[in-house]
């Protein structure tokens, strides 16, 4: 049963991401053609605003700071909320250029990756003393050089043309062996912070993360699959297994643990902050690696999830020993559940949500970083927006599953919300405080690593035509190549395509390629054919009964949100 379920969910991701990305089947219209072009352009300028001004007044710095147009070598200050240990003799690691190699390849400019890649090759130097955050460093450094790598060496770009031979590589091996110390603990969970010169330091601390233990396996078993040396998916593979034998007999995780004892600090959870790319990576290592037992954690956590955490269209906090709610709040980090969504076919629920974060987005002009769900006010204190992607992305992913014109109407608020508050003369700014729209003077990396990237394949996404990637949570792609697999799994054979028929040719397309927003009609040879809308979310009753608003779904004429009336009907009550 659980194989069977797991071809079809696989099934779905390799339709997205093969018949989506065929030329004939995502034209759009004119008028939409016309708008992505634009849009593209838009995401284009803003990337290379970025860009060049971290490369004017940062590099080779780890990140700008736009404001002063100047540099920080945040590399050690990365999840080091106290910044303690800070090094003193640390220049920086040209962490932003390595964030944007991939981008720069999706964006055709392969002149400057090929200086970019050259550069890295002859300056990168890991052997520094600086202690860094392993989950970090893992997923924008070593997955930044990874992703990078395979793009140099994938034989359908010709990118650098014989130049290349595999300093990228090299240089995420020398990485990924000064990460194999972190592991060694009682417990197989590995260290949130490692010196890259030194290893793990005296008296560090033994705490880490949900996310730091459970979300290093894609980039660290591509560099074993890579490298041939085993130890890398090794020590990561262990540290997940230790990680899920851990969970409740709900098949809940906490957020926080001991790695010395293996015991649970914080038992409140959710699928953010702390805990949010675990459930990412489980579901992305079995379609990256085929492994079954990747998704059989994945199922259980999933059920888990959307048992003791969802309320409607939200998610929020519970303990993972009772499954009780603990609080009542999103943060900004769980936009990214609605993408995961997709990958795994559970469309309605992705729609929902991500209406809900859009909403949220538009009230404040961007996305707070923590928002009080019961008191429908922003954090008092984490009130700030720093440039994050996860919103853009599952956009993205929405739009490739349904092909909803909407969406490119989503992303276009996105594009022009950032350059209304964010963008400076000297790159793009952090927001401070979503209230006032304070500036901060910092350009996270992953703002040229998934913010523009994710807008751009919203409007162009002709990279992945004929292409099969999965994403890191940091935005790398990396290629799903059956060699990595420990067999070709029998869904890749798509079996559950529908045929569109028209005059000229048969077009092969998915189902959920034909779900518009709002509903409308398609003339055919044989009428007007009405196709739903894949915003739309039925009630819960089907002779629309209610008692409360949660009972009323997303009405599929205009995609705007239903209400309970005080006769106990659902409708259009309310003017939103």
């Amino acid at each position: 049963m659980i194989a069977e379920k797991s071809a079809t969910w696989i099934l779905l991701l390799l339709v997205i991401f093969s018949v989506f990305f065929d030329p004939s089947v995502s034209q759009l219209d004119s008028r939409w053609a016309a708008k992505k072009r634009q849009m593209r352009e838009k995401v284009r300028k803003m990337f290379y605003h970025a860009y060049e001004n971290y490369i004017a007044h940062a590099f080779p710095h780890d990140e700008l700071k736009p404001l002063t147009k100047s540099f920080t070598d945040s590399l050690s200050e990365l999840g080091n909320l106290k910044l303690e240990h800070l090094p003193q003799d640390y220049n920086g690691s040209a962490l932003t250029l390595i964030e944007s190699l991939s981008s720069l390849v999706i964006l055709g400019n392969y002149t400057e990756f090929g200086r970019a890649v050259l550069w890295l090759s002859e300056n990168l130097n890991f052997d520094v003393d600086a202690r860094v955050n392993l989950f970090e460093c893992n997923i924008r450094v070593l997955g930044g050089l990874v992703s990078a790598h395979l793009l140099a060496t994938d034989s359908t770009n010709r990118l650098l043309q014989g130049s290349y031979n595999n300093q990228l590589l090299y240089l995420a091996e020398d990485l990924g062996q000064r990460f194999l110390s972190a592991f060694d603990t009682p417990t197989g969970l590995p260290y949130a912070w490692i010196n890259l010169k030194y290893g793990v330091m005296e008296n560090e601390t033994t705490e880490t993360s949900t996310s730091g233990c459970g979300s290093l396996i894609l980039e660290m078993g591509a560099l074993s699959q890579l490298t041939g040396d085993p130890r890398y998916e090794s020590a990561a593979l262990r540290a997940l297994r230790k990680l899920w034998s851990m969970r409740s007999s709900l098949n809940l995780l906490g957020t926080t643990l001991d790695v010395a004892t293996g015991e649970w600090i914080e038992h409140s959870s959710g699928i953010g902050a702390g805990v949010d790319s675990f459930y990412e990576y489980l579901y992305k290592a079995h379609i990256l690696f085929g492994k079954e037992e990747f998704w059989r954690m994945f199922h259980s956590a999933y059920l888990a999830v959307q048992k003791y955490f969802r309320h409607g269209p939200w998610y929020h906090e519970a303990d993972m020993r009772t499954g009780k709610a603990t609080y009542w709040q999103l943060t900004s980090l769980q936009a990214f559940w609605p993408g995961l969504q997709v990958l795994v076919g559970d469309i309605a629920a992705a729609n929902s949500s991500h209406r809900e974060f859009f909403y949220l987005w538009k009230k404040y002009g961007v996305l707070p970083e923590r928002y009080l769900l019961d008191h429908q006010t922003v954090h008092p204190t984490e009130k700030y927006y720093p440039l994050r992607p996860e919103l853009a992305e599952s956009t993205f992913y929405l739009y490739q599953a349904t092909k909803d014109p909407w969406y490119i109407q989503v992303g276009e608020f996105i594009v022009n919300s950032l350059n209304l508050y964010t963008k400076v003369e000297g790159g793009f700014a952090s927001i401070r405080d979503v209230t006032t729209m304070q500036r901060e003077d910092h350009q996270h990396s992953f703002f040229l690593a998934e913010t523009c990237k994710y807008l751009y394949l919203l409007f162009d996404d002709s990279f992945l035509v004929n292409r099969n990637y999965i994403f890191t949570t940091e935005g790398h792609p990396l290629p799903v190549l059956s060699a990595w697999h420990d067999k070709l799994p029998e869904t890749y054979i798509p079996s559950n395509w529908t045929y569109i028929k028209n005059e000229k040719q048969v077009k092969q397309a998915s189902a959920m390629s034909l779900q518009v927003c709002p509903a409308m009609s398609l003339s055919s040879g044989d009428g007007d054919q009405k196709v739903e809308s894949a915003c739309h979310v039925p009630d819960a009753r089907s002779d629309h009964r209610c008692f409360s608003d949660e009972e009323c779904g997303v009405d599929a004429i205009n995609c705007r949100r239903r209400s309970c009336s005080i006769a106990g009907y659902c409708g259009l009550w309310l003017l939103l």
